[in-house]
């Protein structure tokens, strides 16, 4: 066994008591079975690309092994309401959740786990069978903290609702496990903002899983903002579910972290439901970014579109597979994917990989990929005109990126993506590399 499997199931060991409804046993067989099948190898097909060697050779320390820290935390965007997690537990000083409308219900899931509601039995118990499914299982065994978001029927949300989960740590190596339920009644809308921050020099592992449910004629905004530390290694995975005339628009920014790795499953279930995904990877020096979609049409008229765009430099990776597959009886569907990729250095590399699988008739589908690098003309004509190279290239990397956020509803949300994206796209004003 690794030594990042030893360190946890030792933790497990520790785990506070605070299941009020009965969860001990499943926890206990998703630990076993994470720890008989190991972590995810470059050996299957879904982690050829990602290797986790070095990973499985740290020791990580739990939240509640960990001592307690006070550090100033900058949550970067600060919005309201909001839920603040930092290095896994529940910050009730920091969070805000004054202004929320009727039928709406968010809490932390330690607090759910205290009622006698099923549904957070039900998700936390989920049996995981892929032959890769390692840190899901050490998350189903390990997850004791997270969101809780329900939004009842015709409700409908103006205040962007906001879930800020920051790592300081206080120099220990911390393993954080969250698992997030987001569900929206009939009818319902609202956006919701998931940002991860990290403070300083911190190396944590973030492990998170989050499920949406999204009922007939729901909308979802899901702006996803991965910020986390230098040194942070982050696996996640989301899972959108979309019922009749449902709609999912998700950004994903994907901007932090030593490692990351993110698996998004969205299963158009309903008639007319739609999925609208726009993602930006910015990888840097040796940063490596793993992304794995799976847009799954199950019934008939469904619609999905995707854009994604990654910018790599330094010697940094950045791997993107977009999968389609249009099963058999989702007459009527249509499908597009568009991922275009810019590499800034000649040591980076990007392997972009979209996938459409066909089993029904009358559907329209396309994908495609590109991969280069900055006009040239273009940087000599902004030269021309005036501009230093610095602000020229500058001008072009942000230009490429820009349509993504312009579909972001709120406003005043879209200025402030588009500081965050700046400020990581040019590392608080070094040149672009």
């Amino acid at each position: 066994m690794s030594a990042l499997l030893d360190s946890l199931a030792a933790g497990f060991e520790q785990l506070p008591r605070r299941d009020a409804l009965g969860l001990g046993a499943s926890r206990r067989e998703a630990l076993d079975a994470a720890v008989a099948e190991g972590l995810p190898t470059s050996r299957q097909e879904r982690w050829k690309y990602t290797s986790l060697r070095a990973l499985e050779q740290r020791q990580f320390m739990l939240p509640y092994q960990c001592e307690a820290t006070v550090a100033d935390v900058d949550v970067e965007l600060p919005l309201a309401p909001r839920l603040v997690f930092v290095d896994g537990s529940f910050d009730v000083l920091r969070s805000d959740l004054r202004g929320l409308p009727e039928g709406v219900e968010l809490q932390p899931l330690s607090r759910g786990l205290q009622g006698d509601d099923p549904r957070e039995v039900n998700v936390l118990g989920r049996r995981w069978e892929e032959d890769d499914a390692g840190f899901w299982r050490l998350n189903a065994a390990l997850a004791v903290e997270g969101a809780l978001l329900r939004i009842g029927p015709d409700v409908e949300v103006d205040a962007p609702l906001h879930l800020v989960f920051v790592t300081t740590a206080g120099g220990q190596d911390v393993g954080v496990h969250l698992r997030h339920r987001i569900e929206l009644r009939e009818g319902s809308r609202a956006t919701l903002v998931e940002h991860h921050v990290g403070q300083g020099g911190e190396r944590p592992l973030l492990n998170s899983v989050s499920h949406v449910h999204l009922k007939p004629g729901a909308a979802l905004e899901h702006v996803r903002v991965q910020r986390a530390a230098a040194g942070a290694s982050l696996i996640a995975r989301t899972e959108a579910v979309l019922a009749k005339e449902a709609t999912y628009r998700l950004l994903s920014l994907e901007l932090g972290a030593a490692l990351s790795r993110h698996e998004l499953a969205i299963d158009l279930q309903g008639c007319d439901a739609r999925a609208e995904v726009r993602g930006l990877v910015r990888s840097r020096e040796r940063q490596h970014v793993d992304t794995q979609l799976m847009l799954r049409h199950q019934s008939p008229q469904a619609s999905s579109d995707t854009q994604w765009r990654a910018i790599a430099g330094g010697r940094s990776r950045a791997i993107f597979h977009g999968g389609i597959l249009i099963a058999e009886g989702a007459d009527g569907s249509d499908a597009q994917l568009e991922t275009r990729n810019l590499l800034l250095t000649d040591s980076a590399e990007i392997d972009a990989q979209p996938v459409l699988e066909i089993h029904a008739d009358e559907v329209k589908a396309s994908h495609g990929a590109t991969i280069g690098q900055l006009d040239e003309r273009a940087l000599f004509y902004l030269r021309s005109r005036g501009l230093p190279e610095v602000e020229a290239r500058r001008l072009l990397v942000f230009a490429f990126c820009r349509s993504l956020l312009e579909g972001v509803s709120d406003a005043d949300l879209q200025s402030q993506l588009e500081r965050v994206v700046k400020k990581s796209l040019f590392n608080d004003g070094e040149a672009v590399a």
